[in-house]
């Protein structure tokens, strides 16, 4: 039996008032009640953010999808104007997207972000005029269900974290072309939702030693491309340092060492699309991680990554019209492009000179091995000009088709062109077209397992003109569509991220039928005697190879490549281009 206890109204209303004093009060986060020397738990997060959007109607929290871990992805909005439909809002406001947790033992944006969205809901600062403010609060929701305090070896707190790998030890910055990952595809919507005008990535570096709290990857200005690149580079980040200065705080870009002292100097980290920001400039986004340094105090790296967003929020808010305006620019401009760059080289003859605050770095015998080990000095700090490296030049390139032509039996490649709002037709029937065909020509392959596969690079490609029957229901994604970049990035077999790289088409790599050298010998004999060219190649690869002309297999296998016999899918790869200069 239930009983129900019933209580003199005033008790109720006594009852009820620490509740209302909740809603009005300052939110504390675990970070804040422990001193700044421990980090929210992901439940903890969760409730923290649902307690906001519940006390204050310009915060919105929503499940977007699924993620390995079992456990849905959240998105979460601040807008002064309690609206939520990013097709409304995005047309008259900039969107600042926030990725936290991505390597949930890199903590400190998860912290600092519920600080932000706090102070901003309790009006301690002043909400920006023209943002939208959005954030995945735990991206890796399987890493940070999965606590220690001994992973992450090299990092100065917090007490306890989560693990880099996800729930099935995928690094999910290493994802976002791929997708493996149920919590990469979720992004993808949530990105495609959103349409951000900047995205930020929180982060911790592992590295040298320096004075630093705060340094940056920012992506690569000229891979970014013109005019946002040159935006971003020339106006942007030195904004972001000077006021980050003016508040105390030093902003480096990321200190691309390991295992020597930074002294020599630095090149700017290359980001792929496989990376974040890699894959947030593929849709002209302006992409950032902020990097805090391992070694300095917990709470000093939260409250420098809260800086790093309150300065940076500030300053896009305040020219908001202006990078929207630039992000288009630079979409129009690939738009008009013959050629596009698949690969990147460091100008190493373009070198600028920074003022770098570090440490002295002295090699010393090791009490562990007895050889020479590197060693900082942080009683010796120095302030000194170094010499940065941040110029790329394209090393390839490609002609920009005017579409792609995807055989139907291909339908994983689509779901990812589907996910990433790629639109394309398909065929109603069969017919034939003349289009470029790639052949693979050469390719490496890692000989260790990279995140679930073993990718390959150095890849080269044949480029022929041929009649392709196209079949009902093959689809057509043509290239004058704002995802160009992503199509050409994927698309393109020498790119470096490339589907064909992430092995997506390794089935093409491999025989499946054969000869045996001794059916096969006359059959060479007669197709040499028919063809006077064939023979005549024949012999000039002998006289000028030794290794060849002294392997029978080898000499027997060339012949076959080149005769009728060989089948049509080997190295041959099924995405094929229709050139702009046909119909």
């Amino acid at each position: 039996m239930k009983y129900l206890l019933l209580l003199p109204l005033t008790l109720l209303l006594l009852s009820c008032e620490p509740e209302k004093e909740d809603k009005t009060g300052s939110f504390p986060t675990h970070f804040e009640l422990s001193e700044g020397t421990e980090t929210a738990t992901y439940q903890e997060v969760l409730d923290f953010y649902i307690q906001l959007a519940r006390s204050f109607p310009e915060i919105n929290i929503q499940t977007i999808g699924e993620t390995d871990s079992g456990r849905p992805l959240q998105m979460v909005t601040y807008n002064p104007e309690s609206e939520f439909n990013f097709q409304k809002i995005g047309q008259n406001k900039l969107v600042f997207l926030i990725n936290n947790g991505i390597h949930p033992g890199e903590s400190d944006g998860i912290d600092a972000t519920m600080l932000l969205f706090r102070d901003l809901a309790t009006k301690k600062i002043t909400a920006p005029e023209n943002t939208i403010l959005v954030t995945i609060p735990v991206y890796n929701v399987g890493g940070a269900l999965n606590r220690n305090s001994s992973t992450r070896v090299n990092q100065n707190g917090p007490e306890t974290y989560g693990f880099r790998g996800n729930a099935r030890n995928y690094d999910l910055n290493r994802d976002f072309i791929k997708n493996d990952s149920k919590n990469s595809r979720t992004f993808a919507g949530i990105f495609h939702m959103a349409n951000p005008d900047i995205f930020v990535d929180t982060h911790v570096s592992n590295g040298a030693d320096y004075q630093y709290t705060l340094t940056h990857i920012t992506t690569q200005h000229n891979k970014l491309g013109e005019p946002l690149g040159s935006y971003v580079n020339g106006t942007l980040l030195p904004a972001l340092e000077d006021s980050l200065m003016a508040t105390g705080w030093d902003l480096t870009p990321y200190v691309n060492v390991h295992q020597r002292p930074p002294d020599g100097g630095f090149s700017q980290f290359l980001d792929s699309p496989r990376y974040s920001t890699g894959y947030a400039a593929l849709w002209n986004t302006v992409g950032i991680m902020v990097e805090t340094h391992m070694l300095k105090p917990y709470e000093q790296r939260v409250k420098g990554t809260y800086a790093f967003l309150l300065a940076l929020m500030n300053l896009t808010d305040a020219h908001w019209q202006e990078i929207r305006q630039l992000r288009e620019e630079n979409r129009k401009a690939f738009g008009l492009r013959r050629f596009y760059p698949l690969a990147w080289g460091l100008d190493s003859a373009r070198v600028t000179q920074i003022e770098f605050k570090g440490f002295q770095a002295d090699t010393v015998p090791s009490q562990l091995t007895g050889l020479p080990r590197l060693k900082y000095n942080r009683e010796a700090p120095f302030t000194k000009a170094i010499p940065y490296w941040d110029s790329y030049r394209a090393t390839d390139s490609v002609m920009i088709p005017q579409a792609y032509i995807v055989k139907k039996s291909w339908a994983n490649v689509m779901d990812h062109l589907e996910r990433n709002k790629i639109a394309f037709t398909t065929f109603d029937k069969d017919s034939a077209a003349l289009v470029e065909t790639y052949i693979i020509d050469a390719y490496q392959t890692m000989q260790a397992p990279y995140e679930g596969h073993f990718p390959h690079f150095g890849t080269q490609v044949i480029k022929v003109l041929d009649s392709l029957h196209i079949e009902a229901g093959d689809f057509l994604v043509r290239t004058d569509q704002p995802g160009i970049r992503y199509l050409m990035e994927t698309l393109e077999p020498a790119a470096f991220d490339s589907f064909f790289n992430w092995n997506f088409f390794d089935t093409i790599l491999q025989r499946k039928e054969g000869f045996s050298p001794y059916v096969f010998e006359e059959v060479a004999l007669a197709l040499l005697a028919e063809d006077a060219s064939l023979r005549q190649a024949f012999e000039a690869k002998k006289a000028a190879d030794e290794a060849f002309s002294k392997d029978a297999y080898a000499q027997l296998d060339w012949i076959y490549e080149r005769s009728p016999h060989e089948e049509e899918a080997y190295l041959r790869y099924p995405v094929f281009r229709i050139p702009r200069n046909m119909p």
